[in-house]
């Protein structure tokens, strides 16, 4: 069976505090966009079995994978027959666009549809919780707010679908617990959740990333981008979750591959 793990966007990212467990609590508004890498999934007679293309993923061998990590989750709990897994990845990994979350997630619903687990929603994000903080986002994979460390929910009215998405990824990798260490949570004067309401013309002076700050200081290529974005056109522009990954909204269709002509474009109608 062949599926279409999709990557998000973050709108706005809020580093609120650090957790006694060293996690994060943040609070954000998650959108699914049609980016996807290719994964396919077939029950098999054999041992289970990881192969790859396309980009580059993690170094090592299937274990490091969270695919497989998913697989041995479930397993753990449950008779999980062996299966053969190839994931193709388009998704540029270290980016913000959640693409390995994506994978693991999508890796648990077609393994509790393969095996017929029957388990619901709720389940499967405690499950995804356990993969990455990303990762029960692409269980629910509608747009929502966000809050604890990625994983408590609320549904919003947010629809962007008369808007154009750009993302232009730079080919650098921002790790992740770093870019989290350079950063000083604190609370915001005003909620994401209430600055999402009003019009997306307003949002680029009210809705930020905390992680853009320390991530232009070390990568000021991340910020140029941003920058040429909004001198593109776009009415918000503004890095995808920890980076490196930038995306400008816009109002018409724009064409700027030639602009990035060495980097990852990415352009779709939201």
């Amino acid at each position: 069976m062949i599926i279409f793990p999709n990557a998000k966007i973050n709108i706005g990212l809020n580093i609120v505090e650090k957790r006694a467990d060293g996690f994060h609590n943040i609070e954000t508004v998650f959108y699914p966009i049609k980016l996807s890498d290719i994964l396919e999934i077939n029950i098999c007679d054999t041992d289970f079995e990881f192969t790859n293309t396309g980009l580059i993923i993690e170094k090592g061998v299937a274990k490091n994978n969270l695919c497989f990590r998913a697989y041995n989750l479930l397993k753990q709990n449950h008779s999980i027959k062996p299966v053969r897994i190839h994931l193709h990845k388009i998704i540029p990994s270290g980016a913000g666009l959640g693409g390995g979350s994506s994978d693991a997630s999508f890796t648990l619903n077609l393994l509790n549809t393969l095996n017929e687990l029957t388990l619901g929603q709720s389940e499967m994000i405690d499950y995804a919780g356990k993969l990455g903080s990303d990762c029960p986002f692409f269980i629910k994979n509608s747009p929502v707010y966000a809050t604890g460390t990625g994983n408590i929910f609320e549904e919003t009215e947010l629809n962007l679908s008369s808007y154009y998405l750009v993302i232009v990824h730079p080919k650098i990798h921002v790790n992740t617990a770093k870019a989290y260490a350079s950063c000083t949570p604190k609370k915001p004067d005003k909620s994401l959740k209430e600055l999402i309401k009003t019009p997306i013309e307003t949002w680029k002076n009210s809705i930020h990333n905390d992680f853009e700050e320390s991530v232009f200081s070390l990568f000021p290529e991340i910020k140029r981008i941003k920058l040429e974005l909004y001198n593109s056109g776009a009415i918000y522009a503004s890095m995808s979750g920890s980076g490196s990954a930038v995306f400008g909204i816009f109002k018409n269709d724009i064409d700027l591959n030639n602009q990035y002509k060495n980097y990852f474009i990415w352009k779709e109608k939201l």
